[in-house]
Formats: structure tokens, sequence, C-alpha cells
């Protein structure tokens, strides 16, 4: 097998892998600091649509973890920026929160209940009947189904709560009609992150807590994979799976000294040039 390439762009999972229930998981704050010290293209990313990037830069901060907004790349801002691909100018009926409906204002889409291009599912703590009824019937009378991320359950300090996936099944049993996934496992999650931050997979590595996605979305795109045991998933699963990360490792804590910071990549050059023979 061909030696991979060094790592030079790193795009990781928020929950799970930096934070755990509100809390950050020990050396998060380490991590992100090597990150941001090395220059290094990196992105934080999330299937949960419900907040905007500003607002998870805020929240994260209190929990002192500095991660820039432009660094924050949600599947609010995947599906958005697929949809500005394929209908500009379009129009949606939006079950979500503001970090989808920001996302769809900011691509210049009209948000409507009357004969929408798309309906788009997004998450919220406060799915509606009413909501889910209208958009089963838009969905019949032709409009696409657009979904932001797969998830059948997100976490709360409570337990599991039913999340966009199980809900997008309600809508797909009552209509017949899959929708489109834009987050992951879909690649083109990673692939659209990649190009917001100039990065390339072959040199990019995917840090995650779950293989479902985290670990398939990555390996998909032609990245590394570095699965953390932080999260949802143990090394005992790892086998349940016909794919596997490139390496698993404890935590976070565990990557911190694979980021190169500039002196390094400077001394690196050196002896590589240093060894190379005279032309």
């Amino acid at each position: 097998m061909a030696e991979r390439k060094p790592i030079t762009s790193w795009l990781t999972d928020m929950d799970g892998v930096l934070i755990h229930e509100g809390t950050p998981i020990p050396g998060a704050d380490a991590f992100i600091k090597r990150l941001r010290d090395s220059g290094l293209p990196f992105l934080v990313l999330t299937n949960n649509s419900i907040y905007t990037a500003r607002d998870l830069h805020a929240r994260l901060r209190r929990m002192g973890l500095d991660v820039p907004v432009e660094n924050i790349w949600t599947s609010a801002l995947a599906t958005a920026q697929f949809l500005d691909d394929q209908r500009p100018g379009g129009t949606a009926y939006v079950i979500g929160e503001a970090g989808l409906t920001t996302a769809l204002h900011d691509i210049g889409y009209v948000l409507t209940d009357h004969d929408p291009d798309y309906v788009v599912l997004g998450e919220t703590r406060t799915y509606s009947f009413e909501a889910l009824t209208k958009a089963i019937r838009l969905i019949n009378g032709g409009a696409r189904f657009i979904c932001t991320n797969p998830d059948e359950t997100g976490p709360s300090a409570e337990g599991p709560l039913p999340a966009t996936g199980s809900v997008a099944a309600l809508i797909t049993k009552a209509t017949g009609k899959d929708p489109y996934f834009a987050g992951k496992p879909n690649p083109l999650m990673m692939r659209t992150g990649l190009n917001a931050i100039g990065a390339h997979s072959e040199t990019s590595a995917m840090i995650g807590d779950r293989m479902d996605t985290d670990v398939l979305a990555g390996l998909e795109a032609g990245m590394q994979t570095f699965l953390v045991l932080t999260g949802l998933t143990t090394v005992a699963d790892v086998d349940r799976y016909p794919f596997g990360p490139s390496h698993v490792v404890e935590s976070i804590a565990d990557l911190v000294d694979l980021i190169d910071l500039p002196d390094q990549v400077d001394q690196g050059k050196q002896t590589e040039k240093a060894g190379k023979p005279a032309t």
C-alpha cells in the first residue's frame, strides 16, 4: 500500500470529540490551540443544523474552545451550498431552526409554503404535526425532499432524542419519497468543507466518534480517519462494520502532537532538502 502523504489539514466532528453534553473533552482545548498555532487549515463539523456558525462559535468559546466562525461547518451550510449549486435563487419550505433558515436566506432562497421547489427538513426540538403534515402534502405535490442529515437520534442530558433521520423516515413512509441527505456520511459535506478551506483530501484527516457518519464520510471522501472513543463508539463496535478507520485512539488528546507547528514543518523541509543528492 502506498504511504499516505503528511496531514496538512484537519477536519473534526464536534459532539463526542471536542465536547460532550456541553462540557469540553480533556485535550480539546490543547488540540484547537495547536491547530490555530500551526496555521494549518481546519474545520469543526457538526451534523446538527440548529445553530448558526456564529452561535456555535459563541457556545464553544464559553467552554474555553476558541474556534473562529470561518472554521465551523454545519450540515445546514452544506445543505445551503448544495441547493445553491442545484437551483440558485430557489424556494423552500423549511422545518428547522435558525441555523438552517439563516443559511438558506444567505444564499438568496425564499422560504415559503406556496409551491416551493424544495421541502428542507432540519433539526429542531419542536417538530409539529401541522408542519410535518404540510411537508408531506408539498412533497406529494411535487416538491423535492432534502434533509440536512440522517442522524436518527441526538444526545441530551436526559438521554437520546429523536433527530432528523427519524422524522425523515416518517415523511418517507407517508409520501413514498426518500430525501437527499446533505450531511455526513455524504462525502458532499466533506468535499464542500475542504473546498471552503482550500484543502485536498489526500493530505487531510477526519476525526470522529461515529463509524456510520464520521469515519464513513472521511473514508468516502478519500481522507485518513481517526476514531476517538469518547463518544458513541467502543472498540468492540468497530468490527461490526465492513470498513474501518485508519487509526483508533482514546481521545482527541492523543492527536495533539500529530499537528506540525510551522518550525517543525520548516525543519522537515530542510532535512528533506539536505538528504537529496546534488544535481
